[in-house]
């Protein structure tokens, strides 16, 4: 099976109409592809099309109720949306979701007929294997796992292709994909040993995007 790529655009563009901007520069090239796009919310509804699929970044652990504000897995698998990502690092540490709020979600998102992208990840003063063992304990083995060291994301610094080896090892039958400084120069290496990779920054300059795409089909 091909390699699952998924773009977070995370809180980026600032407008509708530069998402769709973004968004037309890529359509032609990943439509029946094993690529997902993940916009803000509020762009999804517009951006939806056959031939793509599309994730949020993030859902609520009921849906519905009193919840001012928050988006449910249903309202997302509603409108068209195959997968959600959930318990970025930024969600966790900006947000402070714990690994029960996001076990939470995770259910919740499951039984909606979505497919979770559980993100975890260690920050450089912990131990990697301690933690992740915590952050995926009450996780469904079947559930997507997107490896993103806390130091790498953002930073340029990304994880040596042997640390994500000793991460895959360790999770064992799941499917792990690798997240964290991605670009066109490394993602052949990483998709080497992982089932995909999850796109922050790079995801958000086309021509480079594409670039990972390409190294991926």
């Amino acid at each position: 099976m091909k390699p699952l790529i998924i773009a977070n655009w995370k809180c980026n563009p600032e407008t509708l109409k530069e998402a769709q901007e973004l968004f037309n520069g890529i359509k032609k090239d990943i439509e029946n592809k094993n690529v997902v796009i993940c916009p803000p919310t509020i762009f999804l509804s517009s951006l939806i099309c056959e031939g793509i699929k599309f994730g949020a970044q993030n859902c609520f652990s009921e849906n519905k109720g009193a919840y001012t504000g928050e988006i449910s897995p249903q309202m997302i698998k509603s409108i068209g949306c195959e997968y959600v990502i959930i318990g970025h690092s930024e969600r966790r540490i900006i947000f402070n979701e714990s690994n029960v709020d996001v076990s939470n979600k995770v259910i919740k998102a499951q039984q909606s007929g979505l497919i979770p992208i559980v993100c975890i990840g260690e920050s450089k003063d912990q131990n990697t294997f301690e933690i992740i063992e915590e952050q995926i304990k009450d996780i469904d083995k079947d559930v997507l796992i997107a490896y993103e060291p806390l130091w790498a994301i953002g930073t340029g610094e990304n994880a040596s292709i042997e640390k994500v080896k000793e991460v895959r090892d360790f999770l064992k039958e799941r499917k792990v994909l690798y997240g964290g400084s991605v670009n066109s120069q490394n993602a052949k290496d990483y998709l080497e040993i992982t089932d995909g990779l999850l796109i922050g920054g790079a995801s958000l300059n086309n021509e480079e995007f594409l670039k990972i795409i390409k190294t991926a089909y």
